[in-house]
């Protein structure tokens, strides 16, 4: 990428981070576009599929829904998971280090827009089980 056009991103732009679920591109990090305070990017979810109940050590979550229709898993104080549907235009706070899960239920791809605060989380996302890194095709 192009240093001049760092500020404007593209999920075509930046590599792919591919799941049996989905897919993430992270489109703001330090790696990308020098950004030190939070990180962020784009989340496809396949139809009636989901990522696993995890957790950010150390960072808060911003999970919004761009568009699909599913279900957001927040564990609460405790540890006991609080589940609500979500759709297009919700938007879910995870508090710092606290598990989460979100689960596609509709019959269309979810797409979903995160961001990281500090930034780390989106480099563990390569170390996870099963991540398949695919070069940036823009």
């Amino acid at each position: 990428m192009h240093a001049d056009f760092r500020f404007i991103v593209n999920p075509e732009d930046v590599e792919s981070l591919n799941f049996n679920w989905g897919k993430v591109r992270i489109t703001l990090s330090p790696e990308v576009n020098g950004a030190s305070r939070f990180s962020a990017g784009v989340v496809f979810i396949q139809t009636h599929s989901g990522h696993e109940r995890h957790n950010h050590p150390g960072a808060e979550e911003i999970i919004h829904f761009i568009s699909g229709a599913g279900e957001q898993m927040v564990e609460d104080e405790s540890g006991k998971p609080i589940v609500k549907r979500v759709r297009a235009g919700s938007t879910v706070f995870v508090p710092e280090s606290r598990y989460h899960a979100t689960m596609n239920t509709a019959d269309e791809p979810m797409l979903v827009f995160v961001v990281y605060s500090p930034t780390g989380p989106e480099k563990l996302l390569r170390e996870l089980p099963g991540c398949q890194v695919e070069a940036p095709k823009g």
